[in-house]
């Protein structure tokens, strides 16, 4: 009997330890203000990260994004491979200003392109932007709070 009580224990140790290494942990989120709405957004650092972006998701809370982060401003492109939610993303300079908005289609490879060099990219619903008022010039509010990018 104690043999089986030994085995049980450790049986059930063993099940929580697997369970609790497959369980991914929730993704650190920055909530940033712009226009008149507020988001909380998942921030993409590494390189890795800015690949992956948002593909494969099927959906997003419409209060969601994803902020990448670049190491420095550049002239950079955003695609939407592989993406199955309508997207619209921001440019935004090293000093929060919006430089502009694309809407993006899902499942394209067509390039859409900051129009000067940029610091980030928001990744967000389509149409949110626009429902709250944002365009080129708005300031982004919570963007000193992002961790450093990473090349």
């Amino acid at each position: 009997m104690k043999t089986f009580s030994n085995t049980l224990v450790a049986a059930l140790i063993a099940g929580s330890l697997a369970w609790s290494l497959s369980v991914k942990a929730a993704p650190e989120l920055l909530q940033l203000k712009l226009g008149d709405g507020v988001l909380d957004v998942e921030i993409a650092v590494t390189q890795s990260q800015r690949s992956q972006g948002l593909m494969n998701r099927k959906s997003m809370a419409s209060s969601r994004g994803m902020l990448f982060a670049y190491p420095a401003p550049a002239y950079f492109c955003m695609w939407m491979k592989n993406t199955y939610i309508p997207l619209s993303v921001a440019f935004i300079d090293a000093q929060g200003q919006v430089i502009n908005i694309a809407d993006m289609t899902p499942h394209t490879e067509t390039n859409h392109c900051t129009q000067r060099n940029a610091t980030y990219a928001l990744e967000v619903n389509q149409g949110w932007f626009a429902q709250h008022g944002v365009r080129p010039g708005t300031q982004v509010l919570g963007l000193e709070q992002s961790p450093r990018a990473e090349y």
